[in-house]
C-alpha cells in the first residue's frame, strides 16, 4: 500500500520518548518529493508527462504533430508503433522526432497527404528501470465537404400553416455548427414560433406574412478548417386565401399549396420527434440534450417533466425557448423517462423520451507510483467502473503481464499487484488498461526500488517570522530510503524537544501551536536512517500582532455634510503596514470627495450612494486586521407625490398621497396645508397633521372656498419641500357659521355710541354678499331693538345718545345664503364726559421725614360721568427765596387705581414744606381739584459732608478741611470725627472719637505719630441722628534729622519705596530721576515702552545706586511709559509715569541766534524772568522759608551728588470709592497735597518746557528757574494720575 503524506499529528509529551518522526515500516511505499535537486540525483523509471489526445483530428493543411513527452533518470529513449506494428521513423523522410523527446512531426505541407498518415499511433518511453507507453492516438484529418447541388423550389403557403426548412449539411469531421442567415449575413430572428432544431432544420410553428422572404440560407461552419459552407437560398411566400382573386383560385388547387391544413386555429402537434415515444442514449459526463418542437395556432408552449423523479436543479438548463432540455454532467441516475408537453388554447399533446446513460470506463482508484526500499512490501491497485463493467488487464514495461519476464516478488490478484520483499531488480513500469465498448483507460505506474541516505530538502537557515500567539510551522522536508526518522532540537546545545507544546507532523514539520516571544531562536531538524544522517537549521522570529487601536465608528450624517472615519494601527516596529480602505468590500469610488491620509478617511459632500460599510484593512507581510463601520446617509424626506382627492362632499374630502423617499430617517408625520384660491391666492394655511404611517386624511372643509392642498413629510432631520399642489375643489356656498368677535360699544363723544367688531375673513364668509346686522338698545329701559344692516365693515356709530348710559349690543353676520346663528348680546356704554365733583375731606398724616399718608372721601358715582379710572394726587415742595421767582413749579403726580380713598406719598424731602390736592379720573380725563392741603416733613439725618481734605501734614499733626453736607435735612448739631492708625501690615489700631462743633469747617489734629498712616471717618449730625460718613487716609511726615522720637522703638521697620518719579524728555532722549527711601545698597533698573502698546517692557540697568538715568535712542514725537524698580528680594517698583519726546527737528535750520528779532525777544524774556525772580524771592523771605542759595547748595550737579534719601515722600492721599472699602489701602491717584510737597499746579516746569533741544542736563541756573519761573500748563498723559516736576529741584522743593 502506498503512503501519502497526510496532516496527521503526533503529540509527544515530556514523559514519552524524544520528539521524533517515525514512519511505520509496515507501510511499504515512499513518496518522492518533487524537489528538482533530488530528482536530478535519484534513479527513476520513465513517466509519460504529455501526449496527444486519443481522438486526434488534424488540419490537413498543416504539418502533423504527435506529442509524446516523458521524464526519468536516466533520460528515456522513445519509439513508436503504428496500427500495432513498429513505426520506423528513420525510413520516412517526412517524419522527424524532436531531440530529447518522443514528439513526432510529419511534414505534409511540402509534400504528402494527411490521409496517408491516418492510423493508430502509440509511443513508448524506456530506460534501464522500465518502459512507459502512451494511449492509442487515432489520427484523422478533418473534412469540410461541399453541399450537394440541388434545385430548391419556392415555397408558397397560407397564413398560419406550419413549415420546416431542411438544412441537411454535409457530413464533416468534426460535425459542423449550423446557423441560418440572410444574404446580408444577418442572423434570422428566432422566437417561440420560429426556432432552429438540433439537427439544423428551421421550424415554424405557424407562418405569418412577415415570414415571406427569398433568402432563407443555412450555413455550416467547420471550426477545424475555419471554413463556412452555404446552402442554396430558400424562398418562402406566405399568402392569405382572402387575397387570392377568383382567377387564381380557379387555376390552383389545394394540393398545389405547401400542405393542405387550414389557416384556422388548431391544437398542437409535434414536428419533432415523431410518434408518442422515442429513445435517447448518452454517455456519462456528457451533456444530455432532449428536443421537442411543436406546431399549432396559436403558438404552443413547451413544458418538461421527468417521470418518477425531479429534474436536477443545478444541472438543468432550457434552451431554444424551452424547446430543448439540457442536463450537464449527466450520470447514471439521470436515466429514465422524460416527457415534453406542448400546449395552446385548443389543447395539449405530450411525447415521452426514454433516456439511458451509458459510461465509458472511469477511475475509482488509478494506480500510483511506488518508491520502495529493498525488502519492503507494496501494492498497485487499478480499480475502474463503467457501463458495461470494464475489463482490467495489466502490462509490464508495455508487454502483457502474462508474457512479461517473471518476478518472484510480484503477485497478480485481479485489479491488484502485490509486491513482497522487493529488490532493486524489481523496478519496472506497469500499465493498467480498463476498457469496454465505449472506450478505455490506460495508466502507467512505476515501482522504483531505492536505497538512499537521508536528505533534507528544506533550505538551510530559512527564516520564519510568525505573529505572537499564532501557530508556527517549521518545515523539514526530507527524503531517504529506508524512510528516515526525524528529531528536532532548539539552540546549539539543546536536547531533543520533549514538551507538550510542540506537535510533529509526519512530513517532518514542527508546529508550535501558540508561539510566544520566548519561542524565538534557532531550531535544528535531524533525519536518520541506516544509511546515514542529515540535519538543517532554521530560525524563528516572533513579531507583535498588528492591532487597530482606534476603530472606525458607526456614523449617521446628513446629505451634503462631511464625515470621517478614523483607523489607528499599532504594529511591530520591524514590519511596515499598509492601510487600505474598502467600501462594501470593494475599492473606494474613484471620486475626489474621498480623501485618505495617514489614519483617517474623509468623505466630503456625502450623497446617498456613499452609504454602506467602510472597512479599514491593515496589512503586513505576516498578518492583516480589519475593522468596519456603517455609514448611514440621512436627510429630510423627499416630497410626497401623486396627490388625489376622493369622497368629495360639501364639508369634507379625502386626500391621499404617495410618500417620497424617507432618506434613511423614518417619516414621523405629514403636514397638510391648503390654499384658498378665491379669497387668498398664493397664501398657504395649516390644515392638519397625520402620523408618518398614514397616507390618507379625511379633511374638514368650509363652504365657498376654492381649495388646493399640498403635503409635506417630516422626519427627525426636518421637513421636506412641499408636494405639488392637488387639483382644485370648490365647495358650495352656505350661511355663515359664526358671527363677528370682539364686539364692543364705546362712545367717542358724550352723545354717541361707537359699535366695533372684528369682521369675518373671506374664508369664514361661507358665501358671497357678506354683511352685518347691527342691533342696540338701552340696558335699563324697555325700548325695542334698533337694527341696521351694514356692508362688510367693522364699525357703526349711533348718534344722539345720553351721556354714559349702558347699552346692549349685537352684531350678526349674513350673506346671500342666509343669516349666521343668533349672536349673544354684549354690554357697552355711550360716550363719557369729565367728572363734575372734586374729592372732599382731604387729610394728610405725616408718617416720617420722607413719607406721608393722604386720605379723601370718594365722589358720587353719578358725578363721575364715565368709567372710574382712579384718583390722582398732585403735590409739590414750597420754593425757597432763591427759587421763588421761577415761573414753573415742579409738581409730582401719583395715581391710585380704582376706588381707593387713601394713598402713600414716598420719597419726600425731610424738613420741607409741601402742598397737595386730589382729583378724580375717568376715561375722559380729570375732574376738578380739591382745595390745596399744606403739610411739613420733620428733620432727617444729613447727607455726607460734601468734601474732606487733609492738608499741611507735619511730624505730629494733620489739618482737616471739609464742606458741609449738600442736604443737611435739618439743623446740623455737630460733626463726629473718628480716626485710627494703620500699620505696615494694614492692620488698624485703636479708634479715637472726636466731636466738632457744627459751625467748624477746619480742624487740626495734634500729637500724632510721625510717618504714620491714619484712616479718618467723618459725618454730620442733626436732631434726627447721624448722617452718612466720608472716609479718608493721610500720613504724617518723616523726622528731618533722622532722629526717632522717644516713643518709637529702635527696631521699627522702615519700608522701602520709590517716589517722585520725574522725566525730562528731548527729541530722542529723556532723563529719568526719582527718590528712594529704604535700605542702602539697592540696585535699580528702569523699564520703559511705548504708551498704549502691548509690547513688553524694555529694561535698562542703572549703574550703582544712583537715582537718575538717561534713556537714549527714543523716537521723536512719541509717548512713552516709564517706571523704576529695585532688584533683589525686595522687588518693589514705582508707579508709572508717561512722557512724550519732542517733535523731530528739521535737519537744516536757519541760525536764528543772529536774527535781530530773536535777540530782542530774548532780552524781553530775560527782563521778565528777572522781575519774576525778585517777586518770588521777596515772597519766600516773608514766609520764613529757607534761602534759595541753601537749596542750590543742597542740590548741586545731579551727576555728582544724588538726591537726598531722607526727603519726605508721603504727599499722596487717597480716598475710598465706597464704604465697603473702608479698610482697604488707598487707591493710587487720590493725592492730597500738603505744605511739605510741591503740587503740580505750583511747579510743573523745567528747562525742557521752555528751551529748544534741551537734553535733560541741569545746573544751578536751571534749578533756580525751575523754582521761580512762571508755570506752563501741560496736559497730563493718559493713565498718569499724578506727575511731579520733571527736575531734581523738586527733591529740594518738598522742604520749602
Amino acid at each position: 500500500m502506498q503512503l501519502k503524506i497526510m496532516p496527521k499529528k503526533k503529540r509527544l509529551s515530556a514523559g514519552r520518548a524524544p520528539l521524533m518522526l517515525f514512519l511505520c515500516q509496515m507501510i511499504s511505499a515512499l513518496e518522492v518529493p518533487l524537489d528538482p535537486k533530488l530528482l536530478e540525483d535519484l534513479v527513476q523509471p520513465p513517466t509519460i508527462t504529455q501526449q496527444s489526445p486519443k481522438d486526434y483530428i488534424i488540419d490537413p493543411r498543416e504539418n502533423i504533430v504527435i506529442q509524446c513527452e516523458a521524464k526519468g533518470k536516466p533520460s528515456p529513449s522513445f519509439s513508436w508503433t503504428r496500427n500495432g506494428t513498429h513505426f520506423d521513423i528513420d525510413k520516412d523522410p517526412l517524419v522527424t522526432m524532436k531531440p530529447g523527446s518522443g514528439t513526432l512531426t510529419i511534414n505534409i505541407m511540402s509534400e504528402g497527404k494527411a490521409e496517408t498518415y491516418e492510423g493508430v499511433y502509440q509511443c513508448t518511453a524506456r530506460n534501464e528501470r522500465g518502459a512507459a507507453i502512451s494511449n492509442n492516438i487515432v489520427i484523422r484529418p478533418s473534412r469540410s465537404p461541399l453541399w450537394t447541388k440541388e434545385k430548391l423550389e419556392p415555397i408558397i403557403l397560407r397564413n398560419g400553416q406550419s413549415l420546416v426548412l431542411p438544412c441537411r449539411p454535409p457530413i464533416g469531421l468534426p460535425p459542423p455548427i449550423i446557423f441560418w442567415m440572410d444574404n446580408s449575413f444577418q442572423r434570422l430572428p428566432q422566437s417561440e414560433r420560429v426556432s432552429q432544431g438540433l439537427n439544423g432544420d428551421l421550424y415554424f410553428s405557424n407562418v405569418l406574412p412577415e415570414d415571406t422572404r427569398e433568402d432563407y440560407i443555412c450555413y455550416a461552419r467547420f471550426n477545424h478548417t475555419q471554413t463556412i459552407q452555404q446552402k442554396q437560398p430558400i424562398s418562402v411566400k406566405v399568402i392569405s386565401v382572402d387575397e387570392l382573386n377568383d382567377t387564381i383560385a380557379a387555376n390552383l388547387s389545394d394540393t398545389e399549396f405547401y400542405g393542405a391544413k387550414s389557416h384556422r386555429q388548431r391544437p398542437p402537434t409535434f414536428l419533432t420527434p415523431d410518434g408518442n415515444t422515442s429513445r435517447k442514449e448518452e454517455l456519462r459526463g456528457n451533456v444530455l440534450s432532449l428536443e421537442c418542437i411543436a406546431e399549432g395556432l396559436p403558438t404552443p408552449i413547451i413544458y418538461w417533466i421527468k417521470e418518477d423523479g425531479t429534474l436536477p436543479i443545478n444541472r438543468t438548463f432550457y434552451r431554444n425557448f424551452k424547446k430543448t432540455l439540457q442536463i450537464v454532467q449527466v450520470t447514471e441516475a439521470d436515466s429514465g423517462n422524460y416527457q415534453c408537453i406542448a400546449k395552446n388554447a385548443l389543447g395539449a399533446i405530450h411525447h415521452t423520451i426514454s433516456v439511458t446513460v451509458k459510461a465509458a470506463p472511469y477511475w475509482i482508484i488509478a494506480p500510483q507510483n511506488l518508491v520502495l526500499s529493498p525488502e519492503e512490501d507494496g501494492t498497485l491497485i487499478c480499480r475502474a467502473n463503467g457501463n458495461p463493467k470494464p475489463r482490467i488487464s495489466w502490462l509490464s514495461n508495455g508487454v502483457p503481464i502474462e508474457i512479461a519476464p517473471d518476478d518472484p516478488s510480484r503477485k497478480i490478484d485481479g485489479d491488484t499487484i502485490i509486491f513482497s520483499k522487493v529488490q532493486e531488480r524489481s523496478s519496472a513500469v506497469y500499465q493498467c488498461n480498463a476498457s469496454n465498448e465505449y472506450g478505455y483507460l490506460l495508466a502507467n505506474a512505476f515501482v522504483n526500488v531505492l536505497a538512499e541516505p537521508p536528505r533534507i530538502l528544506t533550505s538551510a537557515n530559512t527564516l520564519y517570522q510568525v505573529i505572537a500567539n499564532r501557530p508556527a510551522l517549521l518545515d523539514c522536508a526530507f527524503f531517504g530510503s529506508p524512510l528516515p526518522t526525524i528529531e528536532w532540537f532548539k539552540g546549539a546545545k539543546g536536547s531533543a524537544l520533549r514538551e507538550d507544546i510542540y506537535v510533529l507532523h509526519e512530513n517532518g514539520t514542527l508546529e508550535i501551536p501558540v508561539a510566544q516571544k520566548d519561542s524565538t531562536g534557532t531550531y535544528t531538524c535531524v533525519a536518520r536512517n541506516k544509511l546515514g544522517m542529515a540535519k538543517n537549521d532554521v530560525h524563528l522570529e516572533i513579531k507583535d500582532p498588528t492591532r487597530i487601536i482606534k476603530q472606525p465608528e458607526y456614523a449617521v450624517v446628513q446629505r451634503g455634510s462631511t464625515v470621517s472615519f478614523e483607523c489607528k494601527v499599532k504594529h511591530d516596529h520591524t514590519l511596515i503596514p499598509t492601510v487600505m480602505w474598502l467600501k462594501d468590500h470593494g475599492e473606494l469610488p474613484n471620486d475626489g470627495r474621498f480623501t485618505v491620509d495617514k489614519d483617517r478617511l474623509v468623505v466630503a459632500d456625502v450623497n446617498d450612494d456613499d452609504g454602506g460599510t467602510y472597512t479599514c484593512v491593515a496589512n503586513t507581510t505576516l498578518d492583516n486586521v480589519s475593522a468596519s463601520a456603517v455609514l448611514s446617509v440621512v436627510d429630510v424626506p423627499n416630497p410626497p407625490f401623486d396627490l388625489e382627492l376622493t369622497d368629495q362632499l360639501d364639508r369634507s374630502v379625502q386626500l391621499s398621497w404617495t410618500p417620497g423617499d424617507d432618506n434613511n430617517s423614518p417619516i414621523t408625520k405629514f403636514i397638510i396645508e391648503y390654499e384658498d384660491a378665491m379669497h387668498e391666492p398664493g397664501l398657504w394655511h395649516h390644515q392638519t397633521e397625520v402620523p408618518g404611517t398614514q397616507t390618507t386624511a379625511q379633511l374638514k372643509l368650509s363652504p365657498y372656498v376654492n381649495y388646493s392642498f399640498r403635503v409635506m413629510a417630516e422626519n427627525n432631520l426636518g421637513r421636506s419641500l412641499p408636494s405639488e399642489a392637488s387639483e382644485q375643489y370648490l365647495t358650495k356656498a352656505a350661511e355663515p357659521d359664526k358671527n363677528p368677535t370682539a364686539v364692543e360699544g364705546l362712545g367717542s363723544e358724550p352723545d354717541n355710541l361707537v359699535i366695533t367688531w372684528k369682521p369675518l375673513n373671506g374664508f369664514e364668509s361661507n358665501g358671497p354678499g357678506l354683511q352685518y346686522k347691527v342691533s342696540w338698545r338701552q340696558k335699563d329701559g324697555d325700548d325695542e331693538w334698533t337694527s341696521v344692516v351694514v356692508a362688510n365693515v367693522s364699525k357703526y356709530i349711533v348718534s344722539g345718545t345720553p351721556t354714559f348710559v349702558p347699552y346692549l349690543i349685537k352684531v350678526q353676520a349674513l350673506n346671500d345664503a342666509g343669516f349666521a346663528p343668533e349672536p349673544a348680546a354684549v354690554m357697552g356704554h355711550s360716550g363719557e364726559d369729565l367728572p363734575m365733583v372734586a374729592p372732599g375731606n382731604v387729610r394728610v398724616n405725616v408718617v416720617n421725614s420722607t413719607l406721608a399718608e393722604v386720605h379723601w372721601d370718594p365722589v358720587p358715582l353719578k358725578s363721575i360721568r364715565g368709567h372710574l379710572q382712579g384718583y390722582r394726587i398732585y403735590y409739590w415742595k414750597a420754593q425757597s427765596s432763591l427759587t421763588r421767582n421761577r415761573r414753573h413749579i415742579e409738581k409730582k403726580i401719583l395715581t391710585f387705581q380704582g376706588s381707593k380713598t387713601h394713598g402713600m406719598l414716598p420719597g419726600l424731602e425731610p424738613f420741607s414744606h409741601y402742598t397737595l390736592n386730589v382729583r378724580v379720573v375717568n376715561g375722559k380725563g380729570e375732574g376738578p381739584a380739591s382745595p390745596d392741603k399744606v403739610f411739613n416733613t420733620p428733620e432727617g439725618v444729613p447727607s455726607a459732608p460734601s468734601s474732606l481734605k487733609i492738608v499741611n501734614p507735619t511730624l505730629d499733626s494733620l489739618t482737616l478741611e471739609w464742606e458741609p453736607p449738600s442736604h443737611p435735612n435739618g439743623i446740623l448739631t455737630e460733626y463726629t470725627l473718628k480716626y485710627q492708625p494703620i500699620n505696615s501690615t494694614h492692620e488698624l489700631g485703636p479708634l479715637v472719637d472726636l466731636k466738632i462743633p457744627a459751625n467748624k469747617t477746619r480742624w487740626i489734629l495734634k500729637n500724632l505719630n510721625f510717618s504714620t498712616r491714619y484712616k479718618f471717618y467723618f459725618y454730620a449730625q442733626t436732631a434726627a441722628g447721624s448722617g452718612i460718613q466720608i472716609t479718608e487716609e493721610a500720613i504724617t511726615t518723616v523726622d528731618e534729622a533722622g532722629i526717632l522720637p522717644p516713643d518709637v522703638g529702635a527696631g521699627k521697620a522702615v519700608y522701602p519705596g520709590i517716589s517722585k518719579l520725574t522725566t525730562a524728555a528731548a527729541e530722542t532722549s529723556a532723563n529719568i530721576s526719582w527718590e528712594y527711601e529704604g535700605p542702602e545698597l539697592v540696585n535699580f533698573y528702569v523699564e520703559y515702552g511705548v504708551a498704549g502698546s502691548k509690547e513688553e517692557w524694555r529694561r535698562e540697568i542703572v549703574n550703582g545706586s544712583r537715582s537718575f538715568f538717561g534713556l537714549k535712542g527714543l523716537m521723536p514725537g512719541t509717548a512713552y511709559k516709564v517706571r523704576v524698580g529695585a532688584e533683589g528680594d525686595s522687588g518693589f517698583v514705582s508707579s508709572e509715569d508717561v512722557f512724550e519726546t519732542g517733535p523731530a527737528m528739521a535737519s537744516r535750520q536757519v541760525d536764528i541766534a543772529t536774527q535781530g528779532w530773536f535777540i530782542g525777544l530774548m532780552c524781553a524774556v530775560a527782563l521778565l524772568i528777572l522781575i519774576l525772580l525778585i517777586v518770588c524771592f521777596i515772597r519766600r523771605n516773608k514766609g520764613g522759608k529757607y534761602p534759595v542759595k541753601e537749596k542750590e547748595d543742597a542740590h548741586a550737579d545731579p551727576e555728582i551728588q544724588p538726591m537726598k534719601e531722607d526727603d519726605g515722600t508721603f504727599g499722596e492721599y487717597r480716598s475710598l470709592e465706597s464704604d465697603a472699602e473702608d479698610h482697604k489701602p488707598l487707591k493710587k491717584g487720590s493725592r492730597t497735597p500738603s505744605d511739605r510737597t510741591v503740587k503740580k499746579e505750583d511747579s510743573d516746569d523745567s528747562l525742557v518746557d521752555y528751551g529748544e533741544g534741551v537734553n535733560g542736563q541741569f545746573n544751578e541756573d536751571g534749578s533756580f528757574i525751575g523754582q521761580y519761573s512762571g508755570k506752563k500748563e501741560k496736559e497730563p498723559a493718559e493713565g498718569n494720575e499724578s506727575s511731579e516736576a520733571p527736575s531734581p529741584v523738586n527733591a529740594m522743593n518738598s522742604f520749602v
